[in-house]
């Protein structure tokens, strides 16, 4: 595939993001941008998360890391089932009942102003560092098949396609990033869906035998019982899905403003429902795509690159499957990539504007000027930590952002824990250290089981990071608070 059909791709693509944002951007205000005037459907809301979900990470990663971890990933999606039950029953009743805009005012009412930015702050660090995370890959991919071979430095392939996200997001806010989102969602999946069908075309597979070559690879292996100090254990695995749900769609303000620009609680809890269970269908997907790359690679005698990440890429663009194939791939990696990004800078935006900035007493004019600039340092921010990443990434992205999250979420996961389950007040100003504190002792507690006994902890940091902050606001009590949830 030509680097210039790729251009031409990708620049058809934002065209119709564009049209998009154009129509939906109409006399929209600071409601609009916020929560979307809190008029969404939810089935439009329940497309629109998945792409949001399924970003860049997926879309790459997941098919390649099927090679090490085969499809025990589906263990941890049976975990997201879980935690999007919880969310759905637990989270979202209380930011209805509260009337939220940022989900992280709670924390304001119920242990006072530090609490408050504290917990903003968080989600700011762990939100930015996300996107930047899915977003390299796809800046990644595009250098190596295009820009590279014109002398466009990677800085600048980076800076346009943020700029880009920017300028279809900055008037409608979460009214547009719903209507792109679930463009970008039937994008992302027609082309998952048609990659398949090539791929098994070359291997000469019918659909029927498809189903048999996933269902007898070794690769097909989900559980995993007999090994406790394995990452991919069940119980490792279930839980940190359920617990990585709640922290990184309940706690999370891009996840949450979706499904607080829908019409009522009631409708908002069904589209977390099916937004939940159409997980389960669109992850084994991506892992079936993954078993069929590897038989591919196989069949054609294709040495596996040195990173699980490069796989698909390798194969979708190397020539051996038809040029559309490579047309789907930069689609659907576009398609993955931009949905997670758009409501990425969108939900960082309203929560550095609400959280961070004294807004309460703006009038909508003045509101509106702080809110552009503030979209536009947040899309400069996610461009600085993109380069800083590219500097220093040394390992399965997927596993990276998990990894990160398991850190900068516990602190988040504790406080909401306690907010929710205890009626204790906190000393407020000493809440920040508690949170800091405890994804420090979280990090040297996993070494020490590491160098000690061999054990490698996975994705349970974040349960133990989250307990550990739970326990450090309990130290620093006050007794009962008359606010609590």
């Amino acid at each position: 595939m030509s680097s210039t059909a790729i251009a031409i791709t990708i620049a058809l693509y934002f065209a119709a993001l564009f049209v998009i944002s154009h129509i939906t951007s109409r006399n929209a205000t600071n409601r609009s941008f916020f929560i979307g005037n809190r008029e969404s459907p939810w089935y439009l809301v329940a497309i629109a998360m998945v792409g949001t979900s399924i970003s860049g990470v997926t879309f790459i990663s997941v098919p390649g890391w099927v090679g090490s971890s085969q499809f025990t990933y589906l263990q941890m999606v049976l975990g997201f089932l879980l935690g999007y039950v919880a969310v759905a029953n637990v989270l979202l009743p209380l930011y209805y009942r509260l009337n939220l805009t940022s989900i992280y005012t709670y924390l304001e009412g119920r242990f006072g102003r530090v609490s408050y930015k504290t917990g903003a702050v968080f989600f700011l660090l762990s939100r930015a560092i996300g996107t930047s995370f899915r977003l390299f890959i796809v800046a990644s991919v595009l250098q190596l098949t295009v820009f590279d071979g014109w002398g466009i430095p990677f800085w600048l392939t980076v800076s346009g396609t943020v700029a880009l996200i920017w300028l279809y997001t900055r008037k409608g806010g979460v009214k547009t990033v719903l209507w792109t989102d679930t463009f970008q969602t039937i994008a992302m999946l027609s082309a998952v869906v048609l990659c398949v069908y090539f791929i098994a075309q070359r291997l000469d597979l019918s659909f029927a035998g498809v189903v048999r070559a996933v269902a007898d690879s070794e690769l097909a292996r989900i559980w995993v019982f007999d090994d406790l100090g394995s990452r991919h254990h069940f119980l490792k695995q279930f839980l940190s899905g359920a617990f990585i749900t709640i922290v990184m769609t309940g706690l999370d303000q891009d996840m949450m403003q979706k499904n607080l620009s829908c019409r009522s609680l009631p409708e908002a809890q069904k589209n977390m429902y099916w937004y939940g269970f159409a997980f389960l269908p669109v992850n084994l997907l991506f892992l079936s795509l993954g078993v069929l790359l590897y038989i591919f690679a196989e069949r054609y005698g294709i040495a596996l690159p040195a990173h699980s990440d490069d796989l698909f890429p390798l194969i979708a663009t190397g020539g051996l499957l038809p040029p559309i194939v490579g047309v789907l791939f930069v689609l659907g990696l576009s398609a993955a990539a931009y949905s997670s990004a758009d409501s990425a800078l969108t939900a960082l935006t309203t929560s550095a504007t609400i959280d961070l900035l004294s807004t309460k007493h703006m009038d909508e004019q003045t509101l509106s000027r702080t809110r552009q600039r503030t979209h536009l340092a947040v899309a400069a921010v996610v461009v600085a930590i993109i380069l800083l990443f590219r500097s220093l990434n040394d390992r399965s992205v997927i596993d990276a952002i998990y990894t990160v999250a398991g850190y900068t979420y516990g602190p988040l996961l504790g406080l909401y824990a306690f907010g929710l389950f205890t009626r204790r007040a906190v000393r407020d100003r000493l809440v920040p250290m508690v949170t800091v504190a405890s994804p420090i002792v979280c990090y040297a507690f996993s070494q020490l089981m590491l160098n000690r006994w061999g054990y490698a902890m996975g994705y349970e940091l974040l349960m133990l990071n989250g307990a550990l902050t739970f326990a450090g606001l309990w130290l620093i009590g006050l007794g009962m608070s008359r606010t609590a949830a």
